[in-house]
């Protein structure tokens, strides 16, 4: 057990659900559906390892129950498992697969990045040339794909084999949500943020369906 809590903190969360999630957290406007329910989905992980973590981590569980869970119940320890719908078997497949994909993704962006082409993630453009099945399957993401690679923009088209191609972006940096995007300074307003943190912070708000 102690082993699987940290496979899936280390690997799950840590390197990818959280490295995705804090775009969404950090950007999005306060009251937003995205925001909101991004923070419901972590008071579920939340309240879920606390418990898992209660036998081993006794006094860190209990600890961080009080702060968590001021007045649900006086210790951790009077608490039952909580409770979790039952696995998607087909959206954890397509998600591993996603994965995947996104592994190859960060391995050639590392590579441009250790030549000082870009700084990080977000000041490159990608992209990926898939086969009919993984297309379909990065396609049914839309414009959210560059969320889950972490990119400023990613682009599909079709091939034979998975490959990936990275470039630096020639934009602007939004010095809210540091994307690198060509409607940076759009408006005159508030001209060093991109229309997507406008929108956030002073209009209707953007929409997010999956990432």
């Amino acid at each position: 057990m102690v082993a699987k809590l940290q496979v899936f903190c280390s690997e799950d969360l840590g390197a990818f659900y959280l490295d995705v999630l804090k775009d969404r957290l950090y950007t999005s406007a306060p009251k937003s559906l995205p925001r909101l329910s991004a923070q419901t989905a972590l008071w579920h992980l939340t309240h879920a390892m606390l418990r898992w973590m209660a036998p081993f981590l006794s006094f860190t569980a209990e600890e961080a129950w009080a702060v968590f869970a001021p007045g649900h119940s006086a210790s951790i320890f009077v608490e039952t498992f909580w409770p979790l719908a039952s696995p998607d078997e087909g959206l954890l497949a397509k998600w591993q697969r996603l994965r995947e994909i996104r592994d190859l993704v960060n391995k050639e962006v590392e590579t441009v990045r250790i030549t000082g082409a870009i700084g990080s993630s977000l000041q490159a453009e990608i992209e990926i040339a898939a086969p009919s099945d993984d297309h379909a399957l990065l396609a049914s993401l839309g414009d959210e794909l560059k969320y889950v690679t972490i990119t400023s923009q990613a682009r599909l088209t079709s091939a034979d084999a998975l490959a990936v191609t990275v470039t630096p972006s020639a934009a602007a940096k939004c010095e809210r949500c540091w994307h690198w995007r060509a409607d940076v300074g759009r408006d005159a307003a508030h001209p060093t943020i991109c229309g997507r943190c406008t929108s956030n912070l002073y209009g209707a708000g953007e929409t997010r369906r999956i990432a």
